[in-house]
């Protein structure tokens, strides 16, 4: 027994590097976690798919609903009068606040959220596509592909504080115990469709140290994690490089040795999965090393498509690099990828609306409109779904907080997120906000449904995926939103 120990101490401390990284959020396979019952077996569907594959597009910090695709008109209409002065309903009285709204609240001038002063809009907004979708003028790309989007514009979350982008990635509020991503369960639902890259890539993100939650696994296993790439192809994967000092002959050999070692020891130990998860993952990470830098290497592209995300352009090329990135991996079998275009709470304008959305939409605008334009013409939007969201959206009143007089605070009552791609309905809004943007109306949609919509798409029973001994709520699972079906 001690020299069985004694091996497997040798071989977790062998200096592979990134073996010991593939280890750990590459096992999927053969993972240390085997499905249950009501979960079928890795690699298939509890119903026909109609996607393969997910580019999780996240703008941090909360951009405004209202200034980008839910244009309120009748916030200039009555700008500067109380929500008491207008003909409609005071969102603040009605039950939907207090029913969804779980606050940590401020204690300065006002309770967050329920700011009373009316805030006009500050931009201009037109009727884009077929069926005259509102989009405000921040948007001129993005408006061209109106009719292959579908926006939802009545989702709500729970939280006020930017712990929603956890929250929108995981749907638990930061008061509650953590979730797996919604990443983490596709990865744990599905088979790889590429042998040598991750199955769940992660580009400009986790933000910082505390949204590391938005791409976790937890009690899934760090197996099903998102896997942070970098967009250089000399470094993409930390600890992806074979040292400078050794040969790919001297490697390879070095695999070798600790394959057959690992095979004594499986000798030794029959159906030990553990140790053949190992096993596999070393000679996943092996094939990566070539994999990845080929995957995030742009220089491949031609002038034509750079340009069309914007990579020539001091604004957009971030954006557009990352968004492009996305576009490489689900064309090379990724299934899952999660875009953070921007750094953490860059979309929070508490002050200085009109002058921080202007210059941010217009970071993003060409990117995400080029991603759409060329997973069309590349026949790729017909198994990809694109999904484009915030952590909540902003209020129709005044922030007044330390005297205040030009932006929005956050706003979880209601905001708009968007999807298109496979098996949605194209040129479609779903779900309303109220006359102000304050509630979301109707059978609104808590992040969750988000959730299961994606999943099902993918051909995942959200309500199936269960760990033994984990019991998720209701909320946690969510119902996939079949209006916006195709």
């Amino acid at each position: 027994m001690n020299s069985i120990n004694n091996r497997r101490e040798f071989l977790s401390n062998l200096g592979m590097g990134f073996g010991g990284l593939a280890a750990g959020a590459m096992l999927a396979e053969d993972g240390l976690l085997k499905a249950s019952e009501s979960h079928l077996p890795s690699g298939s569907h509890h119903h026909r798919p109609r996607a393969k594959s997910v580019i999780w597009v996240f703008l941090s910090g909360g951009y405004s609903h209202l200034e980008t695709f839910d244009p309120k008109p009748a916030l200039n209409k009555y700008a500067g009068k109380t929500y008491s002065q207008t003909p409609f309903p005071n969102p603040v009285d009605s039950p939907l606040h207090k029913k969804r709204f779980r606050s940590v609240a401020s204690q300065e001038i006002n309770v967050r959220d329920v700011y009373p002063i009316i805030y006009p809009m500050q931009v201009g907004f037109d009727y884009y596509g077929e069926n005259r979708i509102g989009i405000t003028d921040w948007w001129p790309h993005f408006s061209s592909v109106a009719d292959d989007v579908c926006f939802v514009r009545n989702m709500w979350t729970t939280d006020n504080d930017h712990a929603a982008e956890n929250q929108i990635h995981t749907g638990r509020h930061r008061l509650d115990e953590v979730q797996p991503s919604v990443g983490a369960w596709a990865h744990y639902g599905l088979g790889s469709l590429n042998e040598n890259l991750p199955k769940f890539v992660v580009l400009g993100g986790p933000t910082r140290t505390n949204t590391r939650d938005s791409i976790g696994s937890y009690y899934l296993g760090p197996a099903h994690a998102g896997v942070p790439l970098a967009l250089d192809k000399a470094q993409p994967l930390p600890f992806g490089v074979r040292n400078g000092k050794q040969t790919a002959a001297e490697q390879l050999q070095e695999f070798k040795l600790s394959r057959e070692l690992n095979e004594l020891t499986l000798a030794e130990r029959p159906g030990d999965t553990q140790l053949e998860a190992r096993m596999k993952s070393y000679e996943l990470a092996f094939r990566m090393q070539s994999s990845v830098p080929e995957a995030v290497d742009l220089a491949k592209e031609t002038a034509e498509t750079t340009q069309l995300y914007g990579l020539d352009q001091d604004n957009t090329r971030v954006a557009g690099q990352r968004l492009l990135t996305a576009r490489r991996m689900v064309e090379r079998g990724v299934r899952f990828v999660q875009v953070f275009p921007s750094a953490y709470g860059t979309w929070d304008s508490h002050r200085d609306l009109k002058k921080k959305h202007s210059a941010l939409c217009a970071t993003i605008d060409k990117p995400i409109a080029g991603l759409i334009k060329d997973l069309k013409r590349r026949g790729l939007l017909e198994d990809t779904v694109v999904v484009f969201c915030t952590e909540f959206g902003r209020t129709p009143g005044l922030e007044q907080r330390s005297g205040g007089t030009t932006g929005r605070d956050h706003h979880p009552n209601g905001f708009t997120i968007w999807m298109a791609g496979a098996g949605l309905k194209r040129g479609y809004v779903h779900g309303e906000t109220d006359e102000l943007g304050y509630h979301a109306l109707g059978d609104a949609h808590y992040v969750t449904d988000l959730h299961a919509t994606v999943l099902h798409l993918l051909g995942l029973d959200n309500r199936r995926l269960v760990v033994p001994g984990r019991k998720r709520l209701d909320i946690d699972n969510g119902l996939p939103i079949h209006d916006i079906f195709a």
